[in-house]
């Protein structure tokens, strides 16, 4: 009976937990498609502070600002394009948290493909390496004169080394 309250209570707290937001009720619009917008706006707005968070993530002084501001622009009529654009011409191309593709970010973009294809290519050719050399080892015969060497040495080797005497 024990084990099934332990459950019951265990489920009741997984369930009645909720994500912690960082946007407070008071930020929020009453229009629920601006909010639904300013909501999508701010997942792809990087907070100054954290630079790892979301503006929506973030409960940063400097976040709450930003999500304020995105707010403001969007009750003033601006399109998701231009409040996206003020701000960048604002903070730069880092308070986007997916820059955008352009010749002062193309090495952002571009150098992990080249690096990923790289590896690929060098994956390449040490195996072809490997399989041409044991190819080469496997078609490779010895005369008999070469083999007969091959077992003096061997046995040369195996006579004059101490670690070999002992066992």
């Amino acid at each position: 009976m024990m084990k099934i309250l332990r459950a019951a209570v265990l489920l009741a707290v997984l369930f009645a937990t909720t994500p912690l937001l960082a946007v407070q009720p008071d930020e929020m619009l009453s229009d629920p498609k601006l909010e639904a917008r300013a909501r999508a706006l701010s997942i792809e707005l990087r907070c100054m502070v954290c630079q790892n968070q979301s503006i929506d993530d973030s409960e940063a002084p400097l976040a709450h600002d930003l999500r304020v501001l995105v707010r403001e622009r969007l009750k003033a009529g601006d399109s998701d394009t231009q409040v996206i654009d003020y701000l960048v011409a604002r903070y730069g191309e880092f308070v986007l948290l997916r820059p955008r593709l352009s010749w002062h970010t193309a090495l952002l973009w571009g150098l992990p493909p080249v690096i990923l294809l790289g590896g690929l290519a060098t994956l390449v050719m040490v195996a072809r390496r490997r399989g041409a050399a044991k190819d080469l080892i496997e078609t490779t015969n010895l005369t008999p004169a070469e083999e007969t060497r091959l077992a003096e040495l061997a046995f040369d080797r195996e006579a004059s080394d101490p670690v070999q005497q002992s066992h």
